[in-house]
């Protein structure tokens, strides 16, 4: 069945300032049963140790994922393997966000003390402009407590749906010049100016998040926008464009 839209998935990250790597992982899957999932891990630290966990971390969701095992089931397993693999020494912070077609719903998995945010005009209010809801439930990093589950939200495939998934570094950019950013009033005032697809997002909320830190990111920054559209080309091919400096 032809739903009438398209996924726009976008990411930026970059790595802490003078740091040899990034802590931060993030890969995107096909869903077995259509759709697909992108997560992102943000190791403890940051550096080549921290890059270490969250590569253990999004593997072993992404290879889960894959068999079609469901979002929070894939959570638990990641943090029950880096709890065991790491003596709950180690903590990981892990996102998954799908378009699951088997329920035909956008799935938002979080272990993270930073909210997601989620936006679609018709939520529009006095308050918030762009539509943007905080989904900003309790929840803990994996990896260290024995039970620690993700928070789980699901949201119907809806047009101009756009969801904002992003680490600490980009959560808590300039808090140590005491200029800490304001992501979602920054959110608002880049709808306002009418950037609203998901690359135009995620390329100046991560712009703007380096530039609290003074163009020396203080933390690993990473993030994701994935849009839900109507389509805009008629046919069936899917496409993806990667930038990677070397």
């Amino acid at each position: 069945m032809t739903l009438g839209i398209e996924v726009v998935l976008a990411a930026e990250k970059i790595g802490k300032y003078a740091s040899s790597e990034s802590g931060d992982t993030l890969e995107v899957i096909e869903r077995p049963h259509g759709g697909i999932s992108a997560v992102l891990a943000d190791g403890q630290r940051s550096g080549r140790g921290a890059k270490r966990i969250s590569n253990i971390v999004t593997r072993k969701a992404v290879s889960l994922l894959a068999d079609g095992v469901r979002d929070g089931a894939a959570a638990r397993a990641a943090h029950d393997y880096l709890r065991t693999h790491r003596g709950g020494q180690v903590s990981a912070t892990l996102n998954i966000v799908s378009i699951d077609m088997d329920s035909q719903t956008l799935v938002i998995s979080r272990n993270s003390h930073c909210p997601v945010l989620v936006l679609n005009p018709v939520w529009a209010t006095p308050e918030s402009p762009a539509g943007v809801r905080c989904i900003d439930d309790p929840s803990e990093a994996i990896g260290i407590y024995a039970r620690t589950k993700p928070a789980i939200t699901e949201l119907p495939l809806d047009r101009d749906t756009t969801v904002i998934v992003f680490t600490d570094g980009v959560w808590m950019a300039g808090d140590r010049y005491g200029e800490r950013i304001d992501v979602i009033a920054c959110v608002e005032s880049l709808v306002a100016a009418g950037y609203r697809h998901p690359e135009e997002l995620a390329e100046r909320l991560l712009a703007q998040a380096v530039a609290h830190d003074r163009d020396r990111p203080a933390d690993d920054m990473s993030l994701i926008v994935l849009g839900v559209r109507a389509r805009e080309h008629l046919d069936d091919v899917r496409r993806l464009t990667l930038h990677l400096p070397l």
